[in-house]
């Protein structure tokens, strides 16, 4: 494939795996778990996103990660976050919550609340290099700096207030009221995965709902609108 040929492939929300137990319901749109799907092992560093609905009260108990870029991005609710690191955290919406297991980690979450349900994305990206020194970072992101515009949450260089991530990839949100647009130019050899958090929004004429993910190669303009509403995710890749 030429390296400025467009491609894009929707991957469709109701193609997703699920776990669905007791306090957790989890849509897993890449190969996770007991879900395997040999279309669906991740693209280019991004490996996880699940979409994690957890009840109120209960949450992950504490369990390992090894080289791996964690990143937890809250859409509703609350997850309150504890870590080998000694890290004790809550992260709410408008916040980017990065771990990097690196040589190893343990970490536990749990919904905060003892009343209301969390909704939120856990998001795993393959770091550059194995064996890093593990750490932790949290950042708040104010509204409106994401209302209406693409806002970083996430660069290799940590730029602009983004929380650093260990590797190639630039990782933008936005929510979108009825009426804006976005636009966005991938750059010949990069690569792009818009993934939709929440709403219905349009891609270059195409709509998408929440939980679709798009996978673009090459070269292209994005142009992303709404008419009710939406909440998106951007990663621009290497």
């Amino acid at each position: 494939m030429s390296p400025n040929t467009k491609t894009h492939l929707i991957h469709d929300r109701d193609a997703r795996g699920r776990t669905k137990i007791g306090w957790l319901d989890s849509y897993h749109t890449f190969s996770f778990g007991g879900f395997y799907d040999p279309n669906r092992m991740g693209f280019r560093s991004l490996r996880v996103i699940n979409d994690d609905r957890v009840v109120p009260g209960a949450g992950f108990p504490n369990h390992g990660h090894r080289d791996m870029e964690i990143l937890t991005y809250v859409l509703e609710g609350a997850i309150e976050h504890k870590d080998s690191l000694g890290n004790g955290s809550v992260i709410r919406p408008g916040e980017a919550q990065i771990m990097s297991a690196g040589t190893g980690i343990t970490h536990s979450e749990y919904n905060s609340s003892k009343t209301e349900p969390v909704h939120f994305l856990q998001i795993w990206i393959l770091p550059h290099t194995q064996g890093l020194q593990p750490r932790y970072e949290q950042k708040a992101f104010p509204f409106e700096e994401r209302r209406g515009k693409l806002c970083l949450i996430g660069a290799k260089d940590g730029r602009n207030g983004a929380v650093t991530i260990y590797q190639d990839v630039d990782l933008y949100t936005s929510i979108l009221e009825p009426g804006n647009v976005i636009n966005y130019h991938v750059q010949p050899n990069r690569h792009a995965w818009l993934q939709i958090a929440q709403g219905v929004v349009t891609l270059n004429g195409e709509e998408l709902r929440a939980g679709d993910g798009v996978q673009i190669s090459g070269e292209e303009q994005l142009d992303i609108s709404t008419e009710i509403g939406g909440e998106i995710l951007l990663f621009d890749l290497a």
